[in-house]
């Protein structure tokens, strides 16, 4: 795809006080990604917050986002040398991550699968990647702000687990209701759950809910509860009920 009209933006506040923004139907849908592509990907959204016209990206549908390996060190609190190794590492595998997500239609349920980026370029020399978003993605990232997820990019910058991100992700854009009731299914398309995983739900529970949990709470200042819900002996759905934890507001 040949973009025509590519923006350029460069971060004039820390990328930590920015919002990052998504429709809800890309936040519950499948992403694939690594931890280190999940923080490029947050921070190149993140920097949207700071476009002067909106109306003239959603119209042209494309432009390029380019993250630094300062700000990247600087945001997810990590040395130098770890955020170049990681600028490097994931703009080799990018390109070729898609979303995954799942649409009702009269015949049954269809996937539907896009590209995050049209392009991926890394400067190894002065440290820095740059995206070209895909065009089918740009409606997701911009547009009235309704039904859409935002969080402040420090709000998860801390997180050194991908399903802990996917998890707040995920209940943030419940977070008027304050409970999320996935069925296991669509749970595990969320969270980008293994096959290997879905075969028994204890594999589930121990290593993508209960470690998320804990960060969740012990990081971002949330109280959560959940419990599974159940068909005779399968598992079926589960139930989260969280919200701000107000001990931890007091303090």
């Amino acid at each position: 795809m040949k973009l025509q009209h590519v923006h350029k933006l460069d971060a004039e506040q820390p990328l930590g006080v920015l919002q990052v923004n998504m429709s809800n139907a890309l936040t519950r849908s499948a992403h694939g990604l690594s931890l280190a592509e999940k923080r490029i990907i947050a921070a190149c959204i993140a920097k949207t917050d700071q476009l002067p016209n909106m109306t003239q990206v959603q119209q042209r549908g494309a432009w390029q986002v380019r993250l630094s390996a300062a700000d990247y060190a600087e945001t997810f609190n990590v040395d130098m040398n770890t955020a170049y190794d990681q600028l490097q590492s994931a703009s080799e595998t990018l390109f070729g991550r898609y979303i995954r997500t799942l649409r009702k239609t009269r015949k049954g349920v269809e996937e539907y699968k896009f590209r995050w980026c049209g392009a991926v370029r890394y400067h190894k020399g002065e440290g820095w990647v740059e995206l070209d978003w895909w065009h089918e993605v740009v409606p997701h990232l911009i547009g009235l702000r309704k039904e859409f997820t935002s969080y402040k990019l420090t709000q998860a910058s801390a997180l050194r687990s991908a399903y802990s991100w996917r998890l707040f992700e995920v209940l943030q854009s419940w977070q008027d209701t304050g409970r999320y009731q996935p069925s296991i299914e669509d749970f595990c398309v969320a969270m980008d759950v293994p096959d290997s995983y879905k075969k028994d739900f204890k594999s589930i529970r121990t290593r993508v809910i209960e470690p998320a949990v804990i960060e969740l709470v012990g990081k971002n200042n949330m109280f959560i509860e959940w419990e599974a819900q159940r068909a005779g002996r399968k598992v079926i759905g589960l139930d989260f009920k969280f919200g701000v934890n107000p001990q931890q507001s007091l303090l």
